[in-house]
């Protein structure tokens, strides 16, 4: 078996790529400097802070993704998010249908231009155009992923349907009305004002266009009393390049103040047989292992 063509629940080919001295990033040295920055965002002994996240919101997501872009392709697939799971379903079957599903309710087909808003290395953006036959194009605002991803899409034969545009999505250079859909995958989290983010999106839409995501908020069960949730929720911040996480009814505000009118909204966590986190849980599949606390520790004694 090819476990370089396990694209979605890990590419072992990846393997090299984190345990080499001298990577495509750079030296170890300049890795650990973009280490020691990222966090000190985080740390209020330092300066860090939820404002001084949102000022500096393109450095923060550039420096998580030059440090996690190859652990995720490695450990997790090109896909980077999660999904809810039914009985029997594979891990790499529920993140494909999470991504078809997505295609489904936009209508993109053959003919369509689609924008994918943080679109990663691709994983979903390849999925979709193989199965909507429309043309997606890829906005990304970090140079390593758009080679990685470009790289992907001509070994898969899909580059004529798969583009990349380097910017800053707050700022997009398009014109209005460009885009017959438009969607995003745990991907306008890291946006650092969300109607922002919103209304450069609905810009790019055409008049009565649609635009559907996977957004991560934080439960209306949250109490920012309680030191746990707390923790939980800034572990959850640090961890996955996030200036703050919002509640629902914070998320559909912004939309609807950027012009949107929400036609569907649901909360997917409980709707898999199966927990969306599960994957993160103890588990001994041949790849499935690289998503455990074992596997994890092993990789990261690898790249030390």
């Amino acid at each position: 078996m090819d476990l370089s063509t396990r694209a979605m629940e890990g590419d072992l080919s990846r393997l090299q790529a984190i345990t080499r001295k001298e990577n495509d990033k750079g030296t170890r040295e300049d890795i650990q400097n973009t280490f020691t920055d990222y966090v000190a965002l985080y740390d209020e002994s330092k300066g860090g802070s939820v404002e001084t996240r949102k000022s500096k919101y393109t450095q923060m997501v550039n420096q998580f993704y030059d440090l996690a872009t190859d652990f995720y392709e490695f450990g997790w697939g090109q896909s980077f998010h999660f999904a809810p799971r039914h009985r029997w379903e594979s891990f790499e079957g529920s993140i494909a249908r999470h991504e078809m599903w997505l295609a489904y309710k936009l209508e993109l087909k053959k003919g369509m231009r689609a924008l994918d808003v943080g679109c990663g290395v691709g994983g979903p953006m390849r999925t979709i155009a193989r199965f909507s036959q429309a043309h997606i194009v890829g906005l990304n605002n970090n140079a390593y992923q758009i080679e990685r991803g470009k790289k992907l899409n001509q070994e898969i034969g899909l580059a004529h349907l798969c583009s990349f545009l380097k910017a800053d999505f707050m700022k997009v250079p398009n014109e209005d009305n460009t885009y017959d859909a438009i969607y995003q995958i745990e991907a306008t989290c890291h946006a650092p004002d969300k109607v922002g983010i919103y209304k450069e999106i609905f810009r790019l839409l055409k008049p009565g266009a649609l635009f559907g995501g996977y957004e991560w908020v934080i439960t209306n069960r949250f109490d920012e009393n309680n030191e746990e949730h707390v923790r939980i929720k800034k572990g959850i911040e640090v961890g996955n390049g996030l200036p703050e996480l919002e509640k629902p009814d914070v998320i559909l505000a912004a939309l609807r103040e950027a012009g949107f009118e929400i036609v569907e909204h649901q909360d997917l966590a409980d709707t898999g047989d199966i927990p969306w986190y599960n994957p993160l849980a103890p588990s001994f599949t041949v790849t499935g292992f690289l998503h455990t606390g074992l596997g994890r520790y092993l990789t990261g004694k690898m790249c030390q």
